[in-house]
């Protein structure tokens, strides 16, 4: 079975198979690391809480309607936390709209702001944003360069500390502080036995 989402019963002796990858190399749950409880709305994540399924919507956030519904249709399709994209003006000015939009089609999923380059001016510039999100995402690659990076981080964090929000911190690759990246891979390069990349 050379299928990674197999997890099938075997038709014949109607045990669950053993998942495997396409190489037919054995697949499984990998260890849970231990980590803090934290909640983001009334939702627990970490610590012994389940695993929760999140999402993120498409529609233009400055489109309060279209995300609402998104939103909406998320949480009834199984998310038990939704992010919304808030990267512009227009974006964080609409926030407090659709969890208004959210409230009244009785839809109480947690928000999660997914901030970029600008989070640190929109979390202060709309309260409203900032007071009704349940949780910001952030990734230290989007907040800034050079010497504006710590400062507006800064910013990000103490907005999350005025109103009582977790901090999520999510890296991915096309994200990465160029520059710090480049400074890895040279160390790395210069090591007597370089790192593997999968290390």
């Amino acid at each position: 079975m050379n299928d990674p989402a197999a997890a099938c019963l075997d038709p014949v002796a109607g045990d669950v198979a053993a998942a495997t990858d396409f190489e037919g190399a054995p697949v499984g749950p990998a260890a849970r690391r231990r980590t803090r409880e934290v909640r983001v709305g009334a939702v627990r994540n970490g610590g012994d809480a389940p695993i929760k399924g999140q999402a993120m919507t498409t529609p233009a956030p400055a489109d309060a309607e279209a995300t609402a519904r998104q939103v909406a249709d998320l949480a009834r399709a199984g998310a038990e936390v939704v992010r919304i994209t808030v990267n512009s003006p227009e974006a964080a000015a609409q926030v407090a709209t659709i969890r208004r939009l959210l409230d009244a089609m009785g839809c109480d999923v947690p928000l999660v702001g997914d901030f970029h380059f600008t989070g640190h001016r929109l979390l202060t510039q709309f309260p409203d944003c900032a007071r009704v999100l349940d949780a910001y995402r952030i990734n230290p690659g989007n907040v800034g360069r050079g010497s504006k990076r710590d400062e507006q981080f800064a910013t990000m964090i103490e907005a999350a500390i005025l109103h009582a929000k977790p901090v999520r911190i999510g890296v991915n690759w096309g994200s990465l502080d160029q520059s710090l990246l480049a400074r890895l891979m040279d160390e790395n390069a210069r090591r007597a036995r370089p790192l593997e990349a999968s290390a």
